[in-house]
């Protein structure tokens, strides 16, 4: 069974999905396992998420569907089958939207099952801070340092395309098609009017959940995986600091400790005294170890007698 923790590391990797049900424009995200799910869902005023597992899915469908007995491995795949395309914007048939009080967002489903009516309610609540920093907060941060990263570079070559272009005509090259001329890139006037142009259309309620498109959800999910590489590469780093070196054989330590007592200057007494005790431990480990051996083995010489004499 997936954990909760397992869930949440795969539901991470997913990109947010625009999608408008019921007449509210959502961006989601969701995660479907064998017998359990967790959604996420959010109109930018909120953020709301919903985690089940087996027995929780088991009790809810028994209170919504009061004939239906079966396990949940029985109707839960129908469950995912009908609730996939509704959370992935293809189909919204059968689905609505309730915001009960206290801030909650409910989406109902109808849908039929062996010719009978199924019923499902996803009752999300708000999610607390820490799940909206990660899944929201952090990588759109970091979508908006590499757009601007992107933006910059592209201004310097249309500074340099410019430059380029003006060696051309004082050269004496001219264009064949007057419909081809541009003015140069001037970085200042060129922010004003696209801000001027874009600002209204940006801000407006809904343009952050409808234009969530195809390039920004590439983008997001490249992030969120570098993020979780470079993650799973410092949890690395600090098992191998938190290694404790004395869990090496006793063979590599004694010979090491061999090799440096060659090299070792013997003119420091401190020294000396240091590389006794360091090296003579592991010594005598090995001495009373083959001496266990070496008793062991005399013990096992023991002349065996079986049923017949």
């Amino acid at each position: 069974m997936e954990t909760i923790e397992a869930s949440s590391d795969v539901l991470l990797q997913h990109p947010w999905l625009p999608i408008a049900i019921d007449g509210c424009n959502l961006l989601v995200k969701s995660c479907f396992a064998e017998t359990t799910y967790r959604i996420l869902l959010t109109d930018m005023r909120s953020v709301w998420q919903e985690t089940m597992q087996s027995a929780a899915i088991q009790s809810r469908a028994q209170e919504l569907n009061k004939r239906l007995q079966a396990p949940v491995k029985a109707f839960f795949s129908h469950l995912c089958e009908v609730v996939r395309p509704c959370l992935s914007g293809e189909s919204q048939v059968g689905i609505t939207v309730m915001r009960p009080e206290g801030g909650d967002l409910c989406l109902r489903l109808k849908s039929k099952l062996a010719e009978l009516p199924f019923y499902w309610e996803f009752r999300c609540t708000p999610a607390p801070v820490a799940v909206v920093c990660l899944h929201l907060v952090q990588p759109l941060l970091s979508m908006s340092h590499v757009l601007e990263q992107q933006v910059e570079e592209l201004e310097e070559l249309l500074v340099t395309k410019d430059a380029e272009i003006q060696d051309y005509k004082e050269n004496g090259a001219t264009l064949s098609r007057a419909r081809l001329q541009t003015d140069i890139f001037e970085r200042h006037s060129y922010k004003v009017g696209f801000l001027a142009k874009t600002l209204a259309v940006v801000c407006s309620d809904d343009h952050g959940v409808k234009n969530f498109g195809d390039d920004l959800r590439e983008l997001y999910t490249a992030i969120v995986a570098h993020g979780s590489k470079r993650k799973l590469s410092e949890q690395d780093q600090l098992v191998a600091a938190d290694a404790d070196p004395a869990t090496s054989s006793g063979v590599e330590a004694c010979a090491e400790g061999g090799e440096a007592d060659d090299k070792q200057d013997r003119s420091s007494p401190v020294a000396e005294a240091r590389d006794h005790i360091v090296h003579t431990a592991p010594a005598q480990q090995l001495i009373t170890c083959g001496r266990a051996e070496r008793t062991s083995s005399k013990a096992k010489k023991k002349k065996v007698v079986g049923l017949f004499r």
